[in-house]
């Protein structure tokens, strides 16, 4: 091989290695789900009896499902979630039966009931008192909350968005379905149209960050739309610092530095 090609083709590989690099983001761990509802007391007891939330140290307004908060934004008039850029969350419970029977004794809504699909698990969908869109799922391996499902009009093209910009883990769910994992939460896409997550009962989601600036700045070098610049808010438990910014499709994301 002459020394001109062997230089041209090593400067390839290096190119090649360097776009892959460029193309994935590291992991961010995801922080939350933020829900729209008028009684943000109401919404926390609902989201503790039934799916088995805790009451946080940072606030009135929120519940943890193990490291991720479910936040509530008192809103008298927001959407249902079904349809939007942010179609609908899911929890995982050891027995789906028993707890869609349970459901249905306290009243809750169900609006699909349990099926089995072979390959995959038992699921069927709920709906908060708010109109949060709620997957319930049969999955021993991830117990507690299970994923957030998107809408856009290209998978692939959207999960290959988020790994650019938030990593995550690429993964195959029961070797069946294309996803991003962060920690124990699925990110998943379907294909559809989407209305933007604004003004929702999902309102938007959100991963955290060491720097908000320097994540803001990586984030607008790869054309990111901004919805709201570096702002701060205080806590029980301190100060965070947040941005929002959005998604091709529609789903309005928060990256916030606690």
């Amino acid at each position: 091989m002459r020394p001109t090609t062997l230089f041209l083709l090593t400067m390839s590989f290096l190119a090649g290695c360097a776009g892959a690099a460029a193309a994935q983001a590291p992991t961010l761990p995801y922080d939350h789900v933020h829900l729209a509802a008028p009684d943000q007391a109401a919404a926390v007891e609902w989201y503790r009896k039934h799916l088995g939330g805790q009451l946080s140290a940072e606030g009135k307004d929120r519940v943890t499902f193990g490291k991720t908060r479910f936040i509530f934004l008192k809103a008298d008039a927001a959407k249902p979630s079904a349809g939007t850029a942010i179609d609908h969350i899911g929890f995982s419970f050891a027995d789906l039966d028993a707890k869609m029977k349970e459901f249905e004794a306290a009243g809750v809504k169900i609006t699909t009931p349990v099926r089995d699909v072979p390959g995959l698990f038992k699921l069927g969908f709920i709906e908060d008192p708010w109109g949060v869109k709620i997957e319930v799922v049969q999955d021993p391996e991830n117990l507690g909350f299970h994923h957030v499902h998107l809408l856009a009009p290209d998978p692939a093209v959207s999960l290959a968005w988020y790994k650019q910009r938030f990593g995550g883990e690429t993964a195959r769910l029961k070797g069946r379905m294309d996803g991003l994992k962060y920690g124990d939460v699925w990110v998943l896409v379907a294909k559809g149209d989407a209305t933007p997550s604004v003004g929702h009962a999902i309102d938007h989601v959100g991963w955290r960050v060491p720097d908000l600036d320097q994540t803001l700045g990586a984030l607008k070098a790869r054309d990111i739309k901004v919805l709201q610049g570096p702002t701060a808010l205080t806590l029980a438990t301190g100060v965070v610092h947040y941005s929002f910014v959005e998604d091709p499709a529609g789903t309005k994301i928060e990256i916030v530095q606690r």
